[in-house]
């Protein structure tokens, strides 16, 4: 009778990124910190173990805007799996991230010799294709107000698995004017408002109530 053999033991995506070898290197980064910058080489993958990063598009006429908000658990600069040569964006950190950079040529190993690996990664490309859908649909339907109050629930994770945050990280109002298509003045014209009905209110921090969800569903 034949020896059973060995079922590989499923991929371990925590224990993959704590190694320090094999194409891939952990950072520590500072507010502020770039990752990488728009027009650099594209020739890996990053994921977000620690903090939240902003990616942020820069015009020819020299207008920035942000056009995605990254927290922990998210993977970002998969272009380059594609083909993409360089970066269409700038990654920059928000708070003190801990990133874990993976070298293109190790990401597609996985994907072809990890099932549970592609699983995952291609749920995170489902689900930011999901989104990059609903911010477009927002901006072509919503008003001002309405986007600002999804993106500050979208920040404290409301409508996502777990438990939302009630505190968000903090996020100059430049930020959300350039995330929101707005300028900065109607930010804190709708700030104070979402402040005055109850909706936030600032305690050590920006803390959010699921209250905000009345701006969002409100015709």
């Amino acid at each position: 009778m034949k020896p059973k053999k060995k079922s590989k033991p499923p991929f371990d995506l925590a224990e993959f990124l704590t190694k320090g070898n094999g194409g891939r290197t952990t950072g520590e980064y500072h507010t502020d910190d770039p990752i990488f910058v728009q027009g650099d080489a594209a020739n890996a993958v990053f994921y977000i173990k620690k903090g939240e990063v902003k990616l942020t598009v820069l015009s020819k006429q020299g207008k920035e805007a942000v056009v995605a908000i990254l927290m922990h658990g998210d993977f970002f600069g998969e272009g380059c799996l594609a083909g993409q040569p360089l970066r269409m964006a700038s990654a920059i950190a928000m708070s003190e991230c801990s990133v874990t950079k993976v070298e293109k040529a190790e990401v597609l190993r996985l994907l072809h010799e990890e099932p549970s690996f592609s699983e995952l990664f291609t749920a995170h490309l489902l689900s930011r294709n999901i989104k990059i859908e609903e911010d477009l649909v927002d901006q072509l339907f919503n008003s001002s107000e309405k986007r600002l109050a999804r993106v500050l629930l979208l920040l404290a994770n409301f409508g996502k698995e777990g438990v939302p945050q009630t505190v968000i990280p903090k996020i100059s109002q430049e930020t959300l004017a350039g995330i929101v298509g707005t300028t900065r003045s109607r930010v804190s014209f709708f700030m104070n408002r979402f402040r005055k009905l109850g909706f936030i209110h600032y305690n050590g921090g920006l803390q959010i109530h699921s209250s905000l969800l009345n701006i969002v569903l409100h015709d």
